[in-house]
């Protein structure tokens, strides 16, 4: 456990030609639900990616509580993702095949963990999120709310530090976008996660604890029009 989960300095990530970030600096606290903001090319969707190391910045450092991203080798860096970052995305990514239960407890199977201790936790969140009655739905057989909730449960399944979020409520209608909205901040609440959110949802970034609004992949002073 650590006060200061994220720390960026001067991330810069490039494209061919094309110069996306330009030198991002950022520090999220424990427990800090930040949300960014900014116009469709902004370079929102890339920073999230390297902050969730999914990508790698051109240049930069990044510390993941406490731990120097660049000095980890892909197997350490896996192994780490796993038990410390949680994703949730647009497009929820369920496995159609697998049930809601089975989906939720994936992430847990990639951490060596046996099926009746992921599936007995799955289980546990989904309890948590109100879905007991539908563990043993298939994804096809969900609301986008529901399985939204199913991806969310994913992302908890390790207990992570951090979770970071790309346009969470982009598919779902104003009703359904507010539960998951409330939904984010009751987790922050009861399990002190901090959240990284990319957002267009005016109400979500009203909520958060900051708003950084992305210009041209730097950060810019104040929304313009």
């Amino acid at each position: 456990m650590c006060d200061m989960i994220l720390r960026a300095k001067n991330i810069h990530k490039r494209y061919g030609h094309l110069h996306v970030l330009k030198g991002i600096d950022l520090e999220i606290k424990k427990g800090e639900v930040v949300t960014i903001i900014g116009k469709s090319g902004a370079g929102k969707s890339t920073l999230l990616h390297i902050l969730g190391t999914l990508d790698k910045a051109d240049e930069g450092t990044l510390e993941l509580c406490g731990e120097q991203i660049a000095l980890l080798n892909q197997k350490q860096l896996s192994r780490f993702r796993n038990r410390k970052v949680g994703f949730i995305f647009q497009f929820h990514h369920l496995l159609n095949e697998f049930t809601a239960v089975e989906n939720v407890a994936i992430p847990a199977f990639i951490a060596g963990r046996s099926r009746d201790a992921g599936i007995n936790r799955a289980a546990e969140l989904l309890d948590y999120l109100g879905l007991t009655q539908r563990l043993h739905h298939k994804p096809t057989e969900l609301s986008g709310g529901e399985q939204q909730r199913v991806a969310v449960a994913r992302a908890l399944m390790n207990a992570p530090e951090i979770l970071f979020a790309d346009e969470p409520s982009g598919n779902l209608d104003s009703e359904t976008s507010s539960e998951l909205h409330q939904l984010i901040f009751r987790l922050r609440k009861d399990f002190g996660h901090s959240f990284v959110i990319v957002t267009h949802n005016e109400e979500l970034s009203g909520m958060s604890d900051r708003i950084l609004f992305m210009k041209d992949g730097r950060w810019a002073e104040k929304q313009t029009t």
